[in-house]
């Protein structure tokens, strides 16, 4: 579970932002909460603004640092740039780290971690744990500087900070090098964090989740809410193992084939070179998706029709692609991250997703976290007053500035909706007819 996200000097985003999913003392909607311990925590957070005021530029950090988290220790060989982006309308930015910070749960464990980089190597990074309440330190960094407390595991991350460059993480490596504490931290970025966008391709998800009877089932079930006349769907997976084109299906096109052929080459060369006659072999999945309509006959009877999946319309194929990303979400209470949620999608698919989140049993901890320009959800009431976020740009400087809507005296029976459009809470675009 998120419970704060912090960055600095990325992009638009010169000065310090912070996305805290700490529930502030409203009454509206407690049920949705989730909680730890003593605290709530929110399960849904919205951010809005202009169209270039700097909301994707919140996501793209939070994708950025998670990625560079989960890679590091692949991507980053010895002459590797770190892949910060700073703020670059001043003289001053360019020349100061970009700053991350993340705090989270994970296991029931509460975490600490946050690393802050220039382009050329990592200038400061930390890891703090609370197992048994109490936050306690398992590395702090500052340049090639580390620190460690003085336990058994001492002489460990003394090994380990012997492997670390000056462009790679601490963290990263330590995992490499089976540190436990490390490794149990890491779970969270690995495995419970989620971004739409490496779910957009509903094809390669099916196929990727062939053997998840369930997730397959809320996938025809979402196509069914999105799509009435759906009654049902299936999916039938051919697998063909493959050494050479001729073993190809005819359906394949040129393009295709060159593909394969380029995957098959490389597949042989990375065999072993101890074999004298290495033979590579692919498999070569084939699916075809099929959804069932309702029709009358000539006589005027119902009956179901099949319908190739390419039939059906965007808007259905959008949510069916989100589908996966939202059942894993759930499944293991992760965290869901969306950039404009309502593309092509209508506004009831839109509440129905949001409602996945808001509305959980007990003990889920699932979080959705997007970006929108739909007052629409502002309109139908369906969020708190604490998970409404705005980012504006100050466009005399070019920095970006997120804020809460519970910064502003909000009453529970205003009107968000037109209150945002009317300026009051600004991230609105000022449109001047001269």
């Amino acid at each position: 579970m998120l419970l704060k996200f912090r960055v600095k000097n990325y992009r638009s985003i010169k000065q310090e932002a912070v996305l805290d999913l700490e529930a502030v003392g409203l009454n509206d909607q407690r049920e949705c909460l989730l909680k730890h311990k003593r605290k709530s925590y929110l399960p849904v957070i919205s951010i809005y603004g202009k169209n270039g005021g700097g909301k994707s530029n919140l996501i793209r950090a939070f994708w950025l640092a998670v990625q560079f988290i989960r890679n590091a220790q692949r991507t980053q060989y010895e002459s590797a740039e770190v892949p910060v982006r700073p703020f670059e309308l001043d003289d001053i930015s360019k020349k100061t780290p970009t700053e991350f910070h993340f705090e989270y749960i994970s296991n029931d464990i509460k975490y600490w971690y946050g690393f802050s980089a220039t382009k050329e190597k990592i200038v400061t990074e930390y890891l703090y744990a609370a197992p048994k309440g109490q936050k306690s330190e398992i590395f702090t960094r500052e340049y090639q500087n580390f620190h460690f407390p003085s336990n058994k595991e001492k002489s460990m991350k003394e090994l380990i900070k012997q492997a670390v460059a000056t462009n790679q993480l601490f963290f990263a490596i330590s995992c490499v090098m089976n540190y436990e504490p490390c490794i149990k931290a890491m779970q969270w970025f690995r495995k419970e964090i989620f971004f739409s966008r490496d779910y957009s391709d509903l094809g390669q998800n099916i196929l990727s989740h062939r053997e998840d009877k369930e997730l397959l089932q809320s996938i025809i079930q979402i196509a069914k809410v999105a799509d009435f006349g759906i009654s049902d769907m299936k999916f039938e997976i051919n697998n063909t193992e493959i050494s050479n084109l001729e073993e190809l299906p005819e359906f394949v096109t040129e393009q295709q084939r060159q593909e394969i052929e380029k995957a098959i080459e490389q597949f042989r060369k990375s065999l072993s070179a101890d074999a004298e006659s290495p033979e590579g072999i692919l498999q070569f999945n084939e699916l075809k998706a099929t959804s069932y309509h309702k029709g009358k006959d000539s006589q005027g009877n119902i009956q179901e029709y099949a319908l190739p999946l390419s039939e059906e319309s965007d808007g259905t194929i959008r949510l069916m692609s989100r589908a996966a990303a939202i059942q894993d979400t759930l499944k293991v209470g992760g965290v869901l991250i969306v950039d404009e949620i309502e593309n092509r999608l209508h506004p009831l698919l839109v509440q129905y997703i949001i409602e996945k989140f808001q509305n959980q049993s007990d003990g889920q901890r699932a979080q959705l976290i997007f970006t929108t320009h739909s007052t629409d959800i502002m309109n139908r009431g369906m969020l708190r007053r604490d998970q409404y976020y705005f980012v504006d740009k100050d466009n005399m400087t070019g920095e970006s500035e997120l804020y809460s809507l519970a910064d502003f005296s909000v009453r529970l029976e205003e009107n968000i909706a037109k209150a945002y459009l009317l300026g009051k809470y600004g991230a609105v675009p000022y449109i001047d007819e001269e």
